[in-house]
């Protein structure tokens, strides 16, 4: 099986890797507005998972409640995956041989085919057609994998 060992060497030696670099504050950017996009992305997951909880705005449909937060969660989404790339770039090969790094991204993919395969569609239907439940357990899954992915993100710098 081939390595992908190559593509992270040629990330460390091209030219977007050496203008993040060399910049003072190129990567802490990257890294500002990543974070900023993940906190718009579970802030407001945790609010459509609290109300598919049951715990807050009852009375507000769920399919309305995700239509309203849907533009801060695309943008949050975006700008992470926006970011995160340049962020690799940077440290390719210190991102290679971390462990916690190739962590992040399994839960990256999980939690997106998770998000768009499922979580969307369940949260796009009527209250009448979700059951308790599966609303429930939607709730859960995105969390423990949108959460994963942060806490994995950030055990980069500290685990190997």
């Amino acid at each position: 099986m081939p390595s992908i060992y190559p593509f992270f060497e040629w990330c460390e030696k091209s030219a977007l890797h050496d203008f993040i670099s060399n910049h003072e504050a190129g990567y802490p950017a990257l890294e500002t507005f990543h974070l900023f996009g993940l906190t718009l992305l579970l802030g407001t997951l945790v609010i459509l998972c609290l109300r598919l909880f049951g715990v807050m705005l009852k009375q507000q449909p769920v399919a309305e409640l995700a239509g309203d937060l849907s533009p801060y969660q695309t943008a949050g989404l975006c700008l992470m995956l926006i970011t995160g790339p340049l962020m690799v770039v940077a440290t390719a090969l210190r991102c290679y041989g971390n462990t916690s790094f190739w962590i992040k991204m399994l839960l990256l993919a999980l939690a997106l085919i998770f998000h768009f395969a499922y979580f969307r569609k369940l949260v796009r239907r009527d209250d009448a057609n979700i059951s308790p439940g599966a609303g429930k357990l939607a709730a859960a899954v995105a969390l423990m994998l949108w959460f994963g992915v942060g806490m994995a993100g950030r055990s980069i710098g500290f685990f190997g």
